[in-house]
């Protein structure tokens, strides 16, 4: 007898559970237990004492009534139900993520055809012109040539091209939503739960659906699962933006008689600038974060040098390689966080 079987014969649903008899596949578990020769294959011991009774889950309840499905049969209703929309969506997102991937490869061409000589003056110079600040513009210069020193530069900048196209993708679709939340309270109360989902999902399951939906050849299942793990911080933080500006300075916008349109581009967005910035920072560090879990998907970079160490047992590698991250993830926080209080400067100015 398993542990549950009085209360169907209680309920008087023997005749039910004993019609609805599943003969799917065993769990390892009852495998296990069949080899070993316990009873946990065939059900528990009635004798357990009351304080050992195990939860009614789904397997448990099972035992007592075949009628009921296991977890296991959950999780491969789950599974089928996924793969049976797999060629129709595959149909519909193949051609809308194909730029993703000829943006990616196009990207990692220019920066790795691009001479190193040139590269990281070009990459000072930008960062001189964003922050204006000689202590971030020399930390670049410094990190950059040191990565070069030890032979990671290519790395760092595959890496680097990758968070370039993933976080310009994730400011083109998060600011536009952002803006559509902020005018919209409906909207905000959809998006938002998608945004929790997305924002808390662990970081290794955005990888199950993409692998089964594209190729590991190609770029666009690593781009997507970037866009989608670091779009998050921008959405939230354009739309807390833009709904922080003054109202008095938005009923001002309206005695002037200013539209929708005006008032947007010529009130809202330069006072929410400092707000969508510090998002835009977040999403730089959000896709760095990715782009080395990606790696187990094929993206280059970095990542591929941590996934060695940790393969080949190489503690050298990985942790030279992990330091090379962090190194990047600094100066790309320095650099965004000096542009940041450029801006806010001269909002406030």
């Amino acid at each position: 007898m398993a542990t549950y079987d009085g209360l169907f014969e209680t309920l008087g649903l023997e005749t039910w559970c004993g019609g609805g008899a599943t003969d799917g596949p065993m769990t390892m578990a009852e495998l296990l237990a069949r080899a070993n020769g316990s009873q946990a294959a065939e059900g528990a011991d009635p004798s357990v004492p009351l304080m050992q009774t195990p939860f009614p889950s789904l397997d448990a309840l099972n035992r007592s009534c075949a009628a009921i499905p296991r977890s296991r049969d959950m999780t491969e209703a789950v599974e089928n139900g996924f793969l049976s929309v797999k060629d129709p969506l595959k149909t519909v997102l193949d051609p809308l993520t194909q730029p993703l991937s000829w943006m990616l490869d196009l990207s990692l061409e220019i920066f790795q055809d691009i001479p190193w000589f040139i590269m990281i003056p070009l990459l000072v110079a930008a960062t001189w012109f964003a922050s204006r600040r000689i202590g971030v513009t020399l930390f670049v210069l410094v990190s950059f040539l040191f990565m070069a020193f030890i032979d990671y530069y290519d790395d760092a900048i595959r890496t680097l091209s990758i968070i370039f196209v993933c976080t310009i993708v994730s400011i083109l679709l998060g600011i536009p939503i952002g803006i559509a939340m902020s005018r919209s309270n409906a909207l905000q109360r959809t998006v938002i739960p998608i945004l929790d989902i997305l924002q808390t999902l662990p970081t290794f399951v955005y990888l199950i659906p993409l692998i089964y939906l594209f190729s590991v050849t190609e770029s666009k299942i690593y781009g997507i699962a970037i866009i989608l793990y670091a779009v998050v911080p921008v959405i939230r933080l354009t739309d807390l933006g833009i709904r922080l500006v003054d109202r008095d300075v938005i009923e001002a916008a309206d005695a002037f008689g200013m539209s929708q349109r005006q008032k947007l581009w010529g009130v809202q967005i330069p006072l929410a600038l400092p707000n969508i910035m510090a998002g835009v920072n977040q999403t730089i560090m959000m896709s760095l974060a990715m782009v080395v879990i990606a790696s187990l998907i094929s993206a280059p970079g970095l990542g591929v040098k941590v996934l060695a160490g940790i393969r080949n047992l190489e503690l050298g590698v990985g942790f030279v390689a992990g330091f090379c991250i962090v190194l990047l993830a600094v100066l790309l926080d320095r650099s965004t966080k000096a542009a940041l209080s450029r801006i806010d400067a001269s909002v406030r100015s």
